[in-house]
């Protein structure tokens, strides 16, 4: 059976086919126009904090080169033999000049990474290795500013502090002999900034944002309004048009019966005196031929009487819905397939829902007689609730999702004509298979 895949959809939206009210397009507007001033506020403050994060960095890095200055200017020789008295020299000038609420330790470490002065004199003395980039800044000179990773072992007694930057930058002792002097700045004074910043944006950009949706909020219900009132007449132009279809449908079915049909059978029939007297005349070949052409002219008989009831079968029309479909499976049955047909509350269906559920259901049981060589098949009806729904399944050889494609490249319509029939009438077609497993077709069409 061919078909295709298809992801299920809310059985509303495939029932009903009609575009959203007005009302609930201004609830989706205001939710996505609130998600969207969410979003905008949210990106806006992690967009200027990290604007608000690299000013700081800049401002850190100019710090550490003024405060390295200043601790160069009274640096002592002796802070690298560990004197006492060096330190206390450097001690007064951090203290006094350079720690504050934001600056919270400063650091001088000597090029093999031996901590030569901390303000926490538990530090003073501590030997670590340090990184290339500091190495790099003792040789070429600079700054260097980072984010504190407090998991490493000098940042061991800086914990405490929460997040914390870091900043270096190259000073010479009076010798000339470089170190590194380090200042940890705590990260909360840099995105305070950042909060200030929002602070001072964030009304005009949200009143700017509420405006904007304040002025599209009634021309979204003029166009949804407008979208309602063109799907109502496409609905009326649809229905004309299905109605003319099944006019035409019958029309031609008449002719075909009336004229076509009747004049094939009678020259069959005018033929067959003319093959006799040929047999008995002796003409054999004369006869074969005229019986060939019999022949033929009931099998062209034959294929316009089954187009005619594909076109309008007369059981639908006459006996009803269960009826055609009987005329549907009774050659499966012939064939020893076990067939069930299950249907209920299709005397709830106009004339054009009970011709679109026919056309579907011969489309299946069509497919399941030339591909699906099944053992079993059930045909289901059910009308409730303002739903009418077909169920066609069988346990044939069944089919890969990709094989549908291959048949249309093949020019074999089949199912997709039907399947556009099923959305331009509001409902919609599921069409379920796999190799070995059989087919599942569903159809789900509004009913009254």
């Amino acid at each position: 059976m061919m078909g295709s895949m298809k992801p299920r959809t809310r059985k509303s939206d495939r029932v009903a086919g009609r575009p959203p009210t007005a009302r609930s397009v201004l609830l989706r507007f205001a939710l996505g126009s609130a998600a969207a001033i969410a979003v905008a506020v949210v990106g806006g403050y992690f967009a200027l904090r990290s604007v608000a994060i690299d000013e700081a960095k800049r401002e850190t890095r100019t710090r550490v080169q003024e405060a390295g200055q200043l601790v160069e200017a009274n640096l002592p020789d002796g802070l690298l033999a560990g004197k006492l008295a060096a330190r206390r020299a450097v001690d007064d000038v951090v203290v006094a000049r350079i720690l504050s609420s934001s600056i919270v330790r400063v650091k001088i470490w000597s090029t093999d990474g031996r901590v030569l002065y901390s303000d926490d004199q538990a530090e003073i003395g501590g030997h670590y290795t340090l990184d290339p980039g500091q190495l790099r800044l003792l040789r070429d000179g600079g700054a260097k500013v980072e984010v504190t990773d407090l998991r490493r072992p000098e940042n061991t007694l800086d914990r405490g502090r929460g997040e914390l930057i870091e900043a270096y930058t190259r000073i010479r002792t009076p010798a000339g002999t470089p170190v590194l002097f380090e200042i940890y700045q705590r990260f909360g004074s840099v995105t305070a900034g950042a909060r200030r910043l929002l602070a001072a944006l964030a009304p005009p950009i949200l009143g700017a944002i509420g405006l904007i949706v304040l002025i599209q909020a009634p021309l979204l219900w003029s166009l949804t309004r407008r979208l309602q009132r063109g799907h109502e007449e496409r609905e009326a132009l649809l229905g004309n048009a299905i109605a003319a279809s099944a006019r035409e449908r019958r029309r031609v079915a008449s002719y075909l019966h009336d004229g076509p049909v009747q004049d094939i059978a009678g020259l069959a029939f005018s033929l067959a005196p003319l093959a006799d007297g040929a047999d008995a005349r002796g003409a054999s070949g004369e006869a074969s031929v005229l019986r060939t052409t019999i022949e033929r002219l009931r099998r062209t008989i034959r294929d316009l009487r089954t187009l005619l009831v594909e076109l309008h079968p007369p059981h639908l029309a006459a006996a009803g819905l269960e009826a055609a479909i009987a005329d549907l499976v009774s050659p499966l049955q012939a064939s020893g397939t076990v067939v069930s047909v299950a249907i209920d509350g299709a005397e709830h269906l106009d004339r054009e829902q009970e011709a679109l559920v026919y056309r579907v259901a011969q489309e299946a049981v069509r497919n399941v007689i030339a591909y699906a060589d099944a053992s079993t098949l059930r045909v289901e009806v059910t009308v409730g609730d303002g739903v009418a729904r077909l169920i066609v399944t069988d346990d044939g050889r069944g089919f890969d999702p990709g094989m549908r494609e291959r048949r249309l490249a093949e020019g074999h319509l089949g199912l997709s004509l039907v399947e556009e029939l099923a959305r331009q009438s509001g409902g919609a077609l599921e069409i379920s298979s796999s190799e070995g497993t059989g087919t599942r077709v569903e159809l789900e069409v509004p009913s009254r």
